[in-house]
């Protein structure tokens, strides 16, 4: 039986778990950004610090990188109050006002008057059950974790196929600067011909043309840059093919891809290899800013 590779992930990624507890309604909410390493930031309000640290701790124990921004808030919707009548003090103000004789020209006590009097109307908010919004609150984070994961897995499956392209891209224009005529001795020694002609230098001797061709074909030799680009091709396939958090060392071969890009150019004794140099700067510079996307 096989054994699982890792997923790769993205550092880009966003997640939302909401709920309502009693009257209460409650959301988390966390987005994550590319970063060099793990920052974790809260913003909870006053009285959840410590349902935050907690949030913070989950985190910390499951991603490995990037700049992430977690907030929580609660909402207590104005429906939340209710009004009760005190209906006993109402009906003791009622006979009390029967029992007073009411002088002529006064009107007598009515419903209204009798509501308006402090104490016969009461309001109450609906009571927070505090140990269920915490239970709830925590089962989010569980939740917000886990959504933050998978979307920055599903992200992190598309650059794996952008990120394998380019690679194998790097690897055919490898092979192409290896198949190049113009690295070969013979096509330096035209070229150089042709350039002595130009200068009115036909009588040049043959064996001294062969000397000197030699010798700019040994210094245009890029032997050991196609070598270590090949080798730098298998280490890159080989961490996409175990995936996990690979970000810091494809990051590391992107610059190892750019110094032997660089050298071939500027080692190329002709336009055909000059062009992909330039190609394969192109495609490596591509690569670079992928990586910087996975954790």
């Amino acid at each position: 039986m096989g054994v699982a590779m890792a997923q790769i992930a993205s550092m880009t990624g966003f997640a939302r778990a909401a709920g309502t507890t009693g009257p209460v309604q409650w959301a988390w909410e966390v987005r994550s950004v590319n970063g060099r390493g793990l920052d974790v930031r809260v913003r909870v309000p006053a009285g959840y610090d410590g349902l935050g640290e907690t949030a913070r701790t989950a985190l910390q124990k499951t991603l490995t990188r990037g700049q992430c921004q977690l907030t929580l808030t609660l909402t207590r919707p104005e429906a939340t109050t209710r009004v009760r009548i005190n209906e006993a003090l109402l009906a003791s103000l009622a006979q009390a006002v029967a029992r007073v004789p009411v002088p002529e020209g006064v009107a007598p006590a009515t419903l209204d008057g009798l509501l308006g009097i402090r104490g016969v109307i009461e309001t109450e908010d609906e009571a927070t059950d505090t140990e269920a919004l915490a239970r709830d609150l925590a089962a989010g984070v569980v939740r917000l974790v886990a959504d933050l994961v998978e979307a920055r897995h599903a992200e992190g499956r598309q650059l794996e196929q952008v990120v394998g392209a380019q690679v194998a891209r790097i690897a055919a224009l490898t092979q192409a600067a290896e198949d190049n005529p113009a690295r070969q001795p013979e096509a330096v020694r035209a070229r150089l011909a042709a350039a002595v002609a130009a200068l009115g230098g036909s009588g040049l001797d043959p064996d001294r043309l062969h000397q000197e061709a030699m010798l700019l074909a040994g210094k245009a030799d890029v032997r050991e840059e196609l070598d270590r680009l090949r080798a730098h091709v298998t280490s890159a396939q080989e961490l996409l093919a175990a995936g996990g958090a690979i970000g810091r060392r494809l990051d590391f071969l992107a610059q190892e891809f750019g110094r032997e890009a660089n050298t071939l150019c500027a080692k190329a004794n002709d336009i055909t290899l000059s062009r992909i140099g330039l190609d394969l700067k192109a495609v490596v510079e591509q690569f670079r800013e992928q990586v910087q996307n996975i954790e």
